[in-house]
């Protein structure tokens, strides 16, 4: 069941999400951490963030839309409390989001996080906007990305993926540009820009009025993605969106995902991590596949 993503031994292709997996140590009674093969924490930034005002968490039909506005402890209180918390889990994978505003906020996270123990790479959210170019999501705009990929790239002392937005024109031509730009892998997708509106009130559901959509219903979307990015570049992909069964997993493998990332799922069930990644081991056991790795591309195409 291993694999290698970013230059890492996975003991499965299995990965809990960022954002929907805390930052793994409110998990450890319900998840043994060290069964994944890793899990990616909630986005850190240099200083604390309280979030949106609620309500930002609303159910869609086969989805979910969220508007938590990246809240999280800031990275001295990660390091110094979370991060000490998960060292009695020494074989737990722990991937580290980050995000900030501006390239300098990117790189303070990454330097401080350079010194301490126990993550094995970083995921760059570069779905934020960058305040130095009015707004516009780094992930959206083709000169701030690789730009950012680059200056982090340069600096840090880890594997680092990059998770890809999918509100762009061509998802491909970004994960090129992360690519060049040194990114050891990346991920995909990120949630889908999405609203919701209460006809009664004639009011947003969303405090923010828009949100982030997830769950089964980005699938369909996400997998097409995942199969057109793994046919523009080298480096591996995670694919994540709506993946809840272990036939989820392997149509995103066979797409050209070497990992998968469970999100939305463990708001319904917490041991949707674990639970997939026995599910999938059985499986391959059950259809004779000696080695999951080798479902990563294994799409067949009719011939015409």
């Amino acid at each position: 069941m291993k694999v290698t993503l970013a230059g890492i031994t996975l003991a499965n292709p299995v990965i809990a999400a960022s954002g929907t997996f805390g930052y793994g140590i409110e998990f450890d009674e319900m998840v043994n951490l060290e069964l994944l093969g890793a899990f990616v924490t909630k986005g850190i930034s240099l200083e604390p963030m309280q979030g949106n005002r609620a309500p930002r968490l609303i159910q869609t039909a086969a989805g979910m839309l969220n508007a938590i506005g990246l809240q999280n402890v800031g990275v001295e209180d990660f390091i110094a409390t979370k991060l000490t918390a998960l060292k009695k889990y020494p074989r737990a994978k722990v991937i580290v989001n980050i995000f900030g505003y501006t390239v300098s906020d990117y790189v303070g996270v990454v330097e401080r996080l350079n010194q301490a123990e126990g993550i094995a790479a970083y995921e760059l959210n570069v779905s934020c906007p960058n305040v130095h170019a009015g707004g516009m999501a780094f992930g959206s705009d083709c000169g701030s990305l690789e730009y950012l990929v680059g200056r982090v790239k340069a600096i840090s002392k880890r594997p680092l993926i990059v998770k890809l937005s999918p509100n762009v024109t061509s998802i491909a031509q970004m994960a090129q540009i992360c690519e060049n730009a040194g990114a050891d892998a990346v991920s995909l997708v990120n949630t889908f820009m999405a609203m919701s509106i209460d006809v009664e009130t004639r009011r947003p559901r969303l405090t923010n009025i828009t949100g982030g959509l997830s769950g089964p219903a980005i699938k369909p979307i996400a997998l097409r993605m995942v199969y057109e990015t793994a046919r523009a570049v080298k480096i591996p992909i995670a694919g994540l969106g709506g993946i809840i069964t272990p036939e989820d997993a392997v149509e995103f493998l066979l797409a050209g995902a070497t990992a998968v990332q469970v999100g939305t799922a463990s708001y319904a069930d917490p041991r949707a991590t674990e639970r997939l990644a026995k599910g999938l081991e059985s499986w391959c056991r059950g259809h004779h596949v000696e080695s999951v790795a080798s479902l990563t591309k294994a799409l067949e195409i009719p011939k015409t």
